[in-house]
């Protein structure tokens, strides 16, 4: 059974208003279309397609950090559009992003320890043991075990330990990008959402993310919906991909299917158009 199953899920927008004041009467934005997907536990799905082709509505849509229009999401068998605030509270642990822009998803109050500490604080500090079989393990802790939990962490995305007094203004944007996924392991998830992490980055840097994400999967036996714009970085990290248009999932298949021998035209187009980078 898929670790995630998703099925017709629409989200529907009312049109905006014009500049005149006047609302385009029947008229809507269909943000994500119908949308059907599975996600295979320890697999790498990646979500291409353009600026405003739905991407990121769907990944937050799945986390349930908007409600869906209509649909049905399943994780780990469990119907999330169903959950209860409770129920979906202890599902959140296994469920979380990271967030696009490593600037404006870190609080500039915080210190890094207490970014990172924050999930643990939240759900109680102690959680259960996700990672997988012969996998490194970061031990569950009770409160007075934050503190070295949030070493292991750092230590775990290759940042010293050293900088946890300091706040977020004083690292550069590949810096910040590995204490946001710090934050995201905290509590020991089985998926992460990635929505176009390495998009605000240089090319070298984001390839520095790309590869750590790759080892931490193998780390931690993690699954991502890794979400980007550019075919390369997507064919590099994902098992399967699905390409994204106007709301509607237009083409899925391997990797090396949907880069080798792709059947849809806006998924020629996009290799097409996408330069190749080293990664």
């Amino acid at each position: 059974m898929p670790l995630l199953e998703i099925r017709n899920l629409t989200k529907i927008y009312p049109q905006p208003e014009s500049a005149l004041g006047a609302k385009s009467r029947g008229r809507e934005v269909r943000a994500v279309d119908d949308v059907s997907l599975d996600i295979h536990a320890g697999e790498t799905l990646g979500l291409v397609g353009e600026s405003g082709s739905g991407k990121s509505t769907l990944g937050r849509l799945i986390l349930r950090l908007i409600q869906p229009t209509s649909g049905s999401i399943h994780f780990k068998g469990k119907d999330l559009l169903a959950a209860g605030r409770g129920e979906m509270r202890r599902l959140r642990r296994d469920m979380q992003i990271i967030f696009q822009d490593p600037f404006a998803s870190l609080d500039p109050r915080f210190r890094v320890e207490d970014i990172i500490a924050e999930p643990l604080i939240i759900h109680g500090g102690n959680q259960g043991d996700n990672t997988a079989e012969g996998a490194p393990r970061l031990a569950s802790v009770a409160r007075r075990g934050i503190p070295a939990r949030v070493s292991e962490l750092l230590r775990a995305v290759g940042l010293d330990e050293s900088i946890r007094r300091r706040f977020p203004h004083e690292f550069s944007g590949g810096q910040r990008q590995r204490i946001g996924i710090a934050r995201a392991l905290a509590l020991r998830p089985k998926f992460i959402v990635a929505d176009e992490p390495v998009s605000a980055l240089d090319v070298s840097v984001g390839a520095q993310i790309v590869n750590l994400l790759a080892q931490l999967q193998r780390d931690f036996g993690l699954t991502y919906l890794f979400i980007s714009h550019s075919m390369p970085v997507v064919r590099y990290l994902s098992t399967r991909i699905a390409v994204m248009y106007r709301g509607k999932i237009v083409e899925v298949g391997t990797s090396g299917q949907i880069t080798e021998s792709p059947q849809h035209p806006y998924t020629r187009s996009l290799l097409q158009a996408t330069p190749e980078i080293a990664v």
